[in-house]
């Protein structure tokens, strides 16, 4: 009998679960469990590091949709005199000075993309989508963690690969009824803690046809998964910033959200724990993207 429900709708967040942990993706998504444990260490500084990412990428969705950037720098300054702190002002002053220029016209910010894929639908929200029909269509994602990760590490997230892939198969309403071509779509991730320091991921259409046959080989091997065969993962690293590691017996403390750890946790490309798929977010007031 099937684990997954019919209804079921994958997303970015959760097939990296999967892909990180099977165990996981099966607590969450399919017991829906809610394991009351602390995720990283000091928790009262990434409750706050998850507030204030959250209302950063609230006053970009509102400067995108027209909002005066003096409003928005006004509140940031109001936001960190109240919390005792500069960072999201400093975010909001690196986006004005270094957002990722020469972006099309056409801006459409907090944008959901659903398509029928491989039994289920696939769901890909976008932080913004940028396009100018006929011609290109750009994703941009606003990320800020604490450390910038790698292009490779980037590219095999599955974020990427989502992300394009829906707008290929979802996107035409965009784009004047008619279907994107890989080599239109780019997507750019901006960093801000490292606002000169963008990355452009520009699509193929080898790549688009790689990212179909993977994405419907990953739902697939899910559907047909016993409930005997979501399996622990192998990197027990990744379980010192998991909320389920006391319940799957791979420790109680959480690991400390310094940069030390944060590169080990993501191996050889010195890549960040990916704060914005890898933790149930709205348990702990942050925003997931």
């Amino acid at each position: 009998m099937a684990t997954v429900p019919d209804d079921f709708q994958f997303s970015q967040g959760s097939l990296q679960d999967y892909v990180d942990c099977r165990r996981r993706f099966q607590l969450r998504y399919l017991l829906e469990l809610a394991w009351p444990a602390i995720q990283v260490e000091p928790a009262e500084e990434q409750e706050m590091h998850g507030r204030q990412g959250e209302l950063f990428h609230r006053m970009v969705e509102q400067h995108q949709r027209g909002i005066p950037p003096a409003r928005l720098s006004s509140m940031a300054q109001a936001v960190d005199l109240q919390q005792g702190d500069t960072r999201l002002s400093a975010w909001w002053d690196n986006y004005l000075r270094f957002s990722p220029e020469g972006l099309p016209r056409e801006r459409h910010p907090e944008i959901t993309l659903s398509v029928a894929f491989a039994g289920h639908r696939l769901v890909a929200k976008f932080d913004l989508l940028a396009t100018e029909p006929g011609r290109r269509a750009v994703i941009v994602d606003w990320k800020t963690w604490r450390a910038r990760p790698g292009r490779p590490w980037l590219a095999a997230r599955l974020q990427t690969r989502v992300y394009r892939y829906v707008l290929i198969e979802g996107g035409a309403a965009l784009n004047g009824g008619q279907p994107w071509q890989p080599e239109q779509v780019e997507m750019v991730y901006w960093f801000a803690d490292h606002p000169d320091q963008s990355e452009r991921l520009r699509y193929s259409e080898q790549e688009y046809g790689a990212d179909g046959q993977y994405l419907a080989a990953l739902i697939a091997e899910i559907r047909h998964s016993g409930e005997d065969e979501f399996f622990l993962t192998d990197d027990a690293r990744r379980c010192r910033f998991c909320p389920y590691r006391s319940l799957c017996d791979r420790g109680v403390e959480a690991g400390a959200a310094d940069a030390a750890s944060l590169e080990e946790v993501g191996g050889a490309e010195n890549a960040p724990v990916d704060w914005d798929s890898a933790f149930d977010f709205e348990q702990v007031a942050e925003i997931a993207y």
